[in-house]
C-alpha cells in the first residue's frame, strides 16, 4: 500500500503530448530539419537531452542544440500552452489521495515554469507536497534522476512505500531504475503492451478510470 503517490504530468494529468510533437517538429523545421511529428511524439516524455540525439547528428547538435531547444520551449509557450487540457477527474482524484492521507508528488520532465501553469490548468494548486522538474535532473527520463530528486524530496522514503503514475515506458524505465513500481495509463496515447513490457504493474485509462477504480491500485 503506497504512502506517497508520485504523478508524471505531461500525458499523464494534462493532454500535452501531440503540441509537444507538433512544438518540436515546428522548431525542427524552422533551422531545416523535417521530420516527422508521429515519429517525435514516440520520444515524447524524455527531456531534450535524450529526445534531441534521436534526430539530430553530433554535428548539428553542436551547431544547432541549445538554439533549436530554446525556440522550441518558446513556440511551446506561445502557440502551444495555450491548447493544453486537463484530463478528467485529476482534481478529484488528489482530493481523494488527500483525503485518504497520501502524500503526493509529481516528478516531471518539464520546465518549472511549465510545471506551474500545468498544475493551474488541472487545478491542482495546493494539493501536492512536492514536484521536480527538468532543473532537479542532471539527466531526463528514462534515466532516474528526476525520481531519484522526487524520493529524496520526500524524505528519502522507501521505494516500496511509494509508486509512480506514467503514461510513458519512459516513465516505468526511470522509476524501475530508482526502485519504484508504476501504475501507467493510456490517456498519453502510448500502448498497453509497451507500457507493461516496461515495467508497468497495472495499466488504467486515465486519472478518471484510478478515481472510478481506486481500491484497486491503492492497496498495491
Amino acid at each position: 500500500m503506497p504512502n506517497a503517490v508520485i504523478f508524471d504530468v505531461d500525458g499523464t494529468l494534462v493532454d500535452s503530448v501531440d503540441l509537444h510533437a507538433r512544438s518540436w517538429q515546428d522548431a525542427f523545421r524552422d533551422f531545416g530539419h523535417d521530420v516527422d511529428a508521429r515519429a517525435i511524439r514516440g520520444h515524447i516524455g524524455k527531456g531534450r537531452d535524450q529526445l534531441m540525439p534521436v534526430f539530430l547528428s553530433r554535428h548539428d547538435l553542436d551547431r544547432q542544440g541549445e538554439v533549436i531547444a530554446a525556440h522550441r520551449s518558446a513556440l511551446f509557450k506561445a502557440k502551444y500552452l495555450p491548447a493544453v487540457s486537463a484530463f478528467p477527474d485529476v482534481r478529484d482524484l488528489f482530493l481523494r489521495l488527500r483525503q485518504d492521507g497520501r502524500t503526493i508528488a509529481l516528478a516531471s520532465s518539464a520546465k518549472n515554469e511549465e510545471l506551474e501553469a500545468y498544475k493551474r490548468i488541472a487545478r491542482i494548486d495546493g494539493l501536492t507536497d512536492t514536484q521536480t522538474s527538468s532543473e532537479d535532473a542532471e539527466k531526463s527520463k528514462p534515466h532516474p534522476d528526476i525520481f531519484l530528486a522526487a524520493l529524496a524530496r520526500l524524505g528519502d522514503i522507501d521505494p516500496r512505500a511509494a509508486i509512480v503514475v506514467g503514461d510513458t515506458p519512459y516513465d516505468a524505465e526511470a522509476a524501475g531504475k530508482a526502485g519504484l513500481r508504476t501504475i501507467g495509463v493510456l490517456c498519453g496515447g502510448f500502448a498497453e503492451d509497451d507500457l507493461r513490457k516496461a515495467g508497468c504493474i497495472a495499466i488504467y485509462q486515465d486519472p478518471a478510470d484510478m478515481l472510478h477504480r481506486y481500491a484497486d491500485w491503492i492497496e498495491l
